[in-house]
């Protein structure tokens, strides 16, 4: 019950950051870019047939095996603006946050308890714990921003403000888990 608590605190605190990361300091905007004409999305609707994650220019797997196919698609691509599109042809309003922010307190809370899980089997100091848990939130950074960086080309200025977010949202709630940790246990 302890993790669990530890978790749900620290859960908390990861989600006041990201409140305080997002809409107080420009971490949260950093690498997104306003589009100078928003005409685009009817060619999306227009071009892409469903709900879903899109890299153009695009080769299909059907294709990787025909030499001819593949330097025509290096050709292209290498000449070509390129885009990762996720696309969702049904709107939806940004500002009804209630459901996304629910959402996104469970997902702290829910890997807070597992960052807190993982540091209560280690029997350190204070703030070896909690640099245990910042540890984890740059270990999730290095798995996934990285990773979309470098295959997917998300922008440098993007994905070091993912960094800032993780590192310094989790090194916060690693300081509650660690100090809900190191409290004696009721006995």
């Amino acid at each position: 019950m302890r993790v669990v608590i530890a978790g749900v605190i620290a859960g908390i605190v990861m989600f006041l950051w990201g409140a305080v990361s997002h809409m107080l300091l420009p971490i949260g905007q950093i690498g997104l870019e306003a589009p100078s004409d928003e005409s685009a999305l009817s060619a999306l609707q227009s071009s892409l047939p469903e709900e879903g994650v899109y890299m153009l220019p695009w080769l299909d797997r059907e294709h990787w095996e025909d030499e001819a196919a593949l330097a025509a698609f290096s050709e292209r691509a290498g000449n070509a603006p390129y885009a990762f599109v996720v696309y969702n042809p049904v709107g939806r309003d940004p500002m009804a946050m209630g459901g996304m922010l629910g959402m996104q307190l469970l997902s702290d809370v829910l890997a807070a308890i597992l960052a807190a899980w993982v540091v209560s089997y280690a029997v350190v100091r204070f703030f070896h714990r909690a640099l245990m848990v910042t540890a984890i939130g740059v270990f999730a950074w290095l798995a996934v921003s990285v990773p979309y960086w470098n295959w997917y080309r998300f922008p440098l200025d993007f994905t070091l403000a993912n960094l800032a977010h993780l590192g310094i949202g989790w090194y916060l709630a690693g300081l509650a888990v660690a100090w809900w940790l190191g409290r004696a246990p009721r006995t």
